[in-house]
C-alpha cells in the first residue's frame, strides 16, 4: 500500500511539473511576439484623445496637432523609471525643450501634483511632470508595465512605442525623435 501511494505521488508530481513547464514555454512563445494584450495603442495607430494637466495648464490632443510629442509614463516607485528619468532629462529634454515643435509629457501613473513635485525636488529633476492619479491617461495607452514611451508625430500618429528601459532602446527612441524634429 505504501508503494502504491509513493508511485501515485511521483506520477502526480511529474504531471504537475510537466504542466508548469508547458505553460512557461507557451508564455515565452506568446510573449516574444512584440506587442502584447497590455498594449492598447500600437505603432501606426492614431494616438487616443486625452487631456493632461501640465505644469503650464491643461493640454489636449487638439493642442498638440503639428507638434512631435514624446510621452513617458512612469512611477516614482519603479526602479527602471527612476533610472530612465535623469537620462531623459539630460539627453532629450535639455536638447529639445526650446524646440517649438516638441512637447514632452512625463506622466506619473497614480501620482498627484504634490507627489510629483516632491519627487522632482528630491531627484533634482526639471522635467514637465504631469499627474495621472487614476490612470485615466495611462489606461488609454496600456494596461500594465512601465516605463513606457510613445512618440506621436505631427499628424497625431504613434510612430514609436516602447516599454521598459535599456540604453539600447533609449538610443533607438532618440533616433526616432531626432528623425521627426
Amino acid at each position: 500500500m505504501a508503494i502504491d501511494k509513493m508511485i501515485f505521488y511521483m506520477k502526480f508530481k511529474t504531471h504537475i511539473l510537466l504542466t508548469v513547464a508547458l505553460l512557461l514555454v507557451a508564455g515565452v512563445l506568446m510573449g516574444g511576439s512584440g506587442a502584447s494584450s497590455a498594449d492598447k495603442v500600437k505603432v501606426g495607430e492614431v494616438a487616443p484623445s486625452f487631456t493632461v494637466m501640465t505644469p503650464d495648464g491643461k493640454l489636449s490632443n487638439a493642442d498638440l496637432k503639428g507638434k512631435v510629442v514624446l510621452i513617458n509614463f512612469f512611477a516614482t516607485w519603479c526602479p527602471p523609471c527612476v533610472k530612465e528619468l535623469p537620462v531623459l532629462q539630460q539627453q532629450v529634454w535639455e536638447k529639445y525643450k526650446d524646440h517649438n515643435d516638441f512637447v514632452l509629457l512625463v506622466i506619473g501613473r497614480e501620482h498627484s501634483v504634490d507627489e510629483l513635485r516632491a519627487f522632482a525636488e528630491k531627484r533634482n529633476l526639471d522635467l514637465p511632470f504631469c499627474p495621472d492619479e487614476k490612470r485615466e491617461i495611462f489606461n488609454l495607452f496600456a494596461s500594465e508595465s512601465i516605463p513606457r514611451n510613445y512618440i506621436i508625430d505631427r499628424a497625431g500618429k504613434v510612430v514609436y512605442a516602447s516599454k521598459g528601459y535599456s540604453v539600447k532602446e533609449f538610443e533607438i527612441m532618440k533616433e526616432a525623435l531626432k528623425k521627426r524634429l
